[in-house]
Order: structure tokens, then sequence, then C-alpha cells
């Protein structure tokens, strides 16, 4: 199948600005979600269309060898590539170390990236959140454009200038001789901005950015596991005033329950049940996520059996229905016998022919239970 052109994925002129093509894939990006459309096979594929097509036109320089090339310039082995050794047609040396000769060699082969702003947060939940779902509050700390300058950088009622090195670019391209390409680096007077100030910012002391505070809603959906991920966009750090924020990545993180465990869609817990009703059989309270259920023991039912309750387990993700609940039976037998039901069991030992077995520990299980009841 052909690929499309990345400015009809976003629905977007040619000469769209950066703020229309940001605008664009936010608004298809969150339409597309898989998360959204479990029951759409496409969104998959649809989505991650559109996430290549913003990683494209939201970059300056591969913007622009898109628009020369067209998709030969994005694709594996490309030396005008994204990971290629000259990205948009030119070396950009500003992130090297190293000055001089073998600064602009190692430029060549693409060393040094600059920061895109993109954080990495965890969020914790309980079991039953991350069971059923739900929506929760992140604080975290992220850098942001400085509000009493508005990112200028420049101090309140003070102008802005543009820079006489790289003339507003912020970039100067020079040529070396042993290479046939364009050499670029960030520009050293405005620190690749293109703009310099004669009175700066006491807030952010001329970098137009500050640590702030801030809180984001999560959604939750319900099922999820530990270890997923959620993306929002736009909730990152600026590595520029002039620039984009980058993405947020939240982690979630499960805490674990005191009686219950997770095994795919299923629920597992471990019930005492006293030897009596083992053998005779009969109906028992347990736990379960939607409060107390009732659950029948059959007759002659052994230590370390799994009984099952149908549709108590976790809601699945494609939308049908719910797991079980794995119930594992512990045989409970008293620790402190009255002088009569000692007799009686000796009497019952002496029928079945069998020596009393060892007493079986259960209390610390019937004591979580008992607490998880109130």
């Amino acid at each position: 199948m052909p690929q499309r052109d990345h400015y009809e994925v976003l629905g977007v002129r040619r000469d769209a600005t950066a703020e229309e093509i940001k605008s664009a894939f936010r608004r298809l990006a969150t339409q597309y979600h898989p998360d959204l459309n479990p029951r759409d096979p496409t969104a998959h594929d649809r989505f991650k269309e559109i996430n290549l097509a913003y990683q494209v036109l939201s970059d300056p320089s591969r913007r622009t060898m898109y628009d020369r090339l067209g998709h030969r310039a994005e694709e594996p082995g490309s030396p005008f590539g994204a990971n290629g050794p000259f990205p948009g047609g030119f070396v950009d040396i500003s992130d090297i170390a190293i000055d001089g000769f073998l600064g602009d060699l190692l430029g060549v082969f693409g060393v040094g990236r600059g920061d895109r702003g993109d954080i990495k947060r965890s969020l914790t939940v309980s079991f039953e959140e991350a069971i059923f779902g739900c929506e929760k509050a992140l604080r975290y700390e992220r850098v942001v454009a400085c509000a009493d300058c508005g990112g200028s950088g420049a101090a309140p009622g003070t102008k802005v200038e543009s820079c006489e090195v790289c003339n507003g670019r912020g970039r100067v391209r020079f040529q070396q001789g042993l290479f046939p390409i364009g050499v670029e680096r960030s520009c050293s007077r405005c620190r690749g901005t293109g703009r310099t100030v004669r009175q700066a910012c006491t807030l952010c002391r001329a970098s137009g950015l500050v640590k702030a505070q801030d809180t984001v809603t999560v959604s939750i959906p319900p099922g999820v596991d530990s270890g997923a991920t959620r993306l929002m966009s736009g909730a990152g750090n600026r590595s520029r005033a002039d620039r984009a924020p980058g993405d947020l990545e939240i982690v979630i993180e499960i805490s674990p329950h005191p009686i219950f465990r997770r095994e795919g869609d299923d629920i597992l817990c471990t019930v005492p049940v006293a030897f009596t009703q083992a053998a005779l059989g009969g109906e028992i309270d347990i736990p379960t996520l939607d409060g107390e259920g009732r659950l029948r023991v059959p007759g002659g039912t052994q230590p370390g059996t799994v009984l099952r309750m149908k549709g108590k387990g976790v809601p699945r993700r494609a939308g049908l229905g719910r797991g079980d609940l794995r119930v594992q039976v512990a045989i409970e037998v008293p620790t402190q016998l009255t002088d009569r039901q000692r007799e009686l069991l000796e009497q019952l030992a002496n029928e079945l022919g069998a020596a009393p077995q060892p007493q079986l520990q259960g209390r610390s299980l019937i004591e979580k239970l008992r607490d998880l009841f109130g």
C-alpha cells in the first residue's frame, strides 16, 4: 500500500504553520488513539501514520527535506533522514563539545542531538483503581516559559532585539572545504534564540524559562496493567522558550493488594475453609472485588483446590465481559479444642482408621479477611 502524503494525513496545507500542524496532530491523535478505539482494528495503524507525519512536519529540517525529496528523505539508509549523517541537508554541530576540525568531523556522523523536552513520571494507583479504572491527578515539576517576561528573557517594559551575528536565525552556517556540504551550529551570541536582550529578566535571568509545579488529570482505563504508559502531548519541558514543550510519559504502577493478586484477566485469592465444611460441603462467604460473595464448596474438597466464580475478575480491554475470580481453598484446622471436641475427633479418626493430622496455621489470613470486611 503506497504511503500517503504527510500533509494529507494531518489534513493541513503545505504552507501550514507549526501551530497549525501541532493543532491538527493533537486533534487526530485524540480521535484515533488505540485506547479510545479498542474495537477499531485500524486505529493502531492510523495513529502510527499520524504520529509519523507529525514527527516529520514538526521538525523544520526534516520538513524541508521532505518537501524536496518526499518520502525518499525518510527511507532507511537515506543520508538526509532523521537518523542519517546529514539530517536536513546539513551537519549540525551545535552540541559538539570538541572544537576545531575534530568537532566538525564528529558532527558529520551526527554526534550530539538536542533535548526535545520529553519527561517521564510514575503514577501509583491502587489495585481496585487499576481494575475498574479511574481518574488521578498527577502533580509534577516541569520547565515552562517565564511568566514575567513571556519567555522573551527581557525585563518587563524592555524590547528584544534581533541578533546581529546570525540576523535573527539563531544559527550560523559555514562551508568546510573538506566536505561538500554545509556545516551549521547554534549562534554563540544569542545561544540559538535569534534574539538578544539589553536588560535581562530578573526571574529567569534572560533564559525565558523557569521551573514550575503543574498538575495533570490522568485517565486510567479499566484493566490497566502495571508498567503501562500514558502519553500526554505538550505536557513536558520546554527546551527553549521559542520551542514547543515536549511530551509527558506517565508510567502506571499498581500497589499490591493484601488479599487479591492478578493473573491476566483473572483475580486470585486464598480463602480458609473449616475442615468440616470441606468434608461435608456447603456455602461460605468470600471477598470479591464487588464486595462480599457466596461460594459453594463441594463435599470432599481437598486443600489447594481452586474454585471459580465467573465474571468476578478483571474487565477485559475489548469490552467483552470480565475474567473470573479463582479461589484457592486453605483448610482451616482449629488450634484449641474442648474435651468434647477432641473426643469426637478421636472417634472420627478411629472410624477412618487414620491418626490426627498436623494442624495448619492460617490465622494471619483470617485476620486479613476480617480486616477487609471490617
